[in-house]
């Protein structure tokens, strides 16, 4: 199995949480106080340069109030 951020499933993922924080109103500076991290963590990985790991994303789900279960039954279909 690839384990890349350029598989079109991670990208799916990654779109998923993009519409997510988008939906919230946040900016990627904001998510990334509300995480206690720099802004360059979001960047990077809404841009593909950087993998997240699974307590990066439930970290990221909760920030943005966001079910983490339903984001991947979205990437299992």
């Amino acid at each position: 199995m690839t384990k890349s951020v350029f598989t079109e499933r991670y990208q799916t993922f990654i779109s998923l949480l993009v519409s997510a924080r988008q939906k919230q109103g946040l900016t990627q500076r904001e998510l990334a106080i509300k995480l206690s991290k720099v802004h360059s963590f979001v960047a990077k990985y809404e841009q593909g340069e950087r993998r997240l790991d699974v307590i990066e994303f439930l970290d990221i789900a909760t920030a943005l109030k966001v079910d983490p279960c339903r984001i991947i039954k979205k990437l299992s279909r």
